[in-house]
């Protein structure tokens, strides 16, 4: 309806005359957070596929287990595993507004272990190894669960799709929590 509201629109009439409504603000919210899941979730689930599958430029499984088990998780091939899996299936859940708050807890919980055992002793900048790109990934994943994924997601029909606090603390909360059981295995 919203399209056809447009189309109808004058052809004289640019967009900086065109009054701004809700219902405008909304729809462009609702691309902003396409765009937004399907960089980060994309990027994410290209990033676990070159950890499982040894494509886009990867080492594959065994050669991800053992940088694994040299950052002290045994057995590596099953941790590399787990965290390949946790940025696959979490960034392609983020892409398509799917089961969001779980695929941000999987997403938060994958970073929270990159920060613990490979960027947080090298501080917060990337280019000196740190943990600054592990926490924007953490936060934009937090901040969809919270906002919602959006009216552009298969999320949407589901009493979830419309995110929230509670969507945001299930998803910190999953996340955190795996992550912690992880670093203590």
């Amino acid at each position: 309806m919203l399209a056809q509201r447009i189309r109808y629109q004058p052809a004289t009439v640019t967009d900086s005359q065109r009054p701004r409504t809700a219902v405008t603000t909304s729809f462009a919210a609702d691309w902003g957070l396409l765009i937004l899941r399907l960089t980060f979730g994309l990027l994410l689930a290209a990033h676990g596929a070159q950890k499982l599958f040894g494509i886009l430029g990867g080492r594959g499984l065994t050669a991800s287990g053992k940088s694994f088990e040299a950052l002290g998780y045994h057995p590596g091939k099953l941790f590399a595993a787990v965290g390949g899996l946790s940025e696959f299936l979490g960034g392609l859940g983020l892409a398509a507004g799917l089961l969001t708050p779980l695929a941000a807890a999987a997403v938060i919980g994958v970073m929270i272990n990159a920060m613990v055992t490979v960027t947080g002793a090298h501080g917060l900048w990337e280019e000196d190894g740190g943990v600054e790109y592990n926490v924007s990934i953490a936060v934009v994943a937090l901040a969809v669960a919270a906002i919602g994924p959006g009216r552009l997601a298969l999320d949407r029909f589901f009493r979830w799709g419309s995110g929230g606090w509670r969507e945001a603390a299930f998803a910190l909360g999953l996340g955190g929590v795996a992550a912690a059981i992880t670093l203590n295995l």
